[in-house]
């Protein structure tokens, strides 16, 4: 569970130390924090008492922090994980651990910061027995909670990296469709690969334009495995219905091309298409989506569908 000394504040880095180790296919249960602070909180109408006793206590006294925000749970050590590895990351639940989340957006942040010249923060009800969001009168979010930030450490050379990117290393991709029942592929890049989660989400767009979506905190488990047999380069996603192909970088195109050539490489790799064949079958069936345009790194993802593939076996 988060606190003062389980958490990393604000970044990704090979030298942070951990607070857990693990072995290959232990199932791991991991709290997490929504990204604020209990003044920004309770300015916008959140009670004191009902501001987490745990993000007093962080916010507080954890004073290495940065480059960026996010409080992230860990780093967890997973023994037997070296680089070149994978991690693979099954995620079986996902609770909201309190009953309201945060939307906001400031002037410096989001996709059309000219637009919205001022901050806002506004508190949503989250009703956890009809698992929506009490938006406005009339308007209910069904909730689909999942982790923003899943990731590992970046490798070394990078040194300390912030936790709004997301990149090689995986971290805050604000991917909506990594839900209970999904699967994320990470490639290692550190011994131990350093697992942290954070930035919890009720619900999301693709998107997420204004720079967050419905921020709160989560209690997650899931399964953790070392996988020898698999190289990759990017993360990748798996749901019940889908394959994930992501990509991510300053600039849209390059990102969704990555996304779209990690896409391509799985056809082949794995479903034994001819290059062409792959390319072709990327434009005609599947979908490249917006994951997020807000992290300093954008991210692009292609939905692969399983239903394609009925009848025929994978290499």
């Amino acid at each position: 569970m988060p606190s003062p000394s389980t958490v990393a504040y604000g970044h990704y880095w090979a030298e942070a130390k951990p607070v857990l180790h693990i072995a290959s296919g232990d199932e791991l249960t991991i709290g997490t924090l929504l990204t604020s602070t209990p003044t920004r909180l309770e300015g916008a109408g959140v009670k004191p008492e009902d501001v987490e006793p745990s993000l007093r206590a962080i916010v507080d006294s954890v004073k290495d922090r940065g480059p960026g925000g996010h409080i992230l749970t860990g780093p967890v050590y997973v023994r037997g994980a070296e680089p070149g590895d994978v991690l693979e990351v099954r995620i079986k639940k996902i609770d909201l651990a309190i009953a309201y989340a945060y939307n906001a957006f400031g002037p410096t942040s989001g996709f059309i910061p000219e637009d919205f010249p001022t901050a806002r923060m506004r508190i949503i009800p989250l009703d956890r027995q009809a698992m929506v969001a009490r938006f406005a009168p009339g308007i209910d979010v069904p909730l689909r909670p999942f982790f923003g930030s899943i990731g590992v450490a970046p490798p070394a050379a990078r040194g300390r990296v912030s936790s709004a990117p997301p990149d090689i290393h995986a971290g805050n991709l604000d991917n909506k469709e990594l839900v209970a029942g999904t699967t994320l592929f990470i490639p290692v890049h550190v011994p131990g690969a350093l697992l942290q989660l954070g930035d919890g989400h009720a619900a999301q767009g693709d998107g997420e334009v204004d720079i967050t979506g419905l921020e709160t905190s989560l209690v997650g488990t899931i399964d953790v495995i070392v996988r020898k047999d698999m190289k990759l380069t990017w993360p990748r996603g798996e749901t019940p219905t889908h394959w994930i192909a992501m990509g991510a970088d300053k600039d849209l195109v390059v990102a969704t091309k990555t996304a779209v050539r990690q896409a391509i490489e799985f056809l082949v790799s794995e479903q034994g298409l001819s290059r062409d064949d792959a390319y072709m079958l990327t434009s005609v069936a599947c979908d490249v989506r917006i994951t997020q345009l807000v992290d300093g790194n954008v991210g692009a993802h292609v939905m692969i569908p399983k239903s394609l593939f009925t009848g025929r076996r994978g290499r």
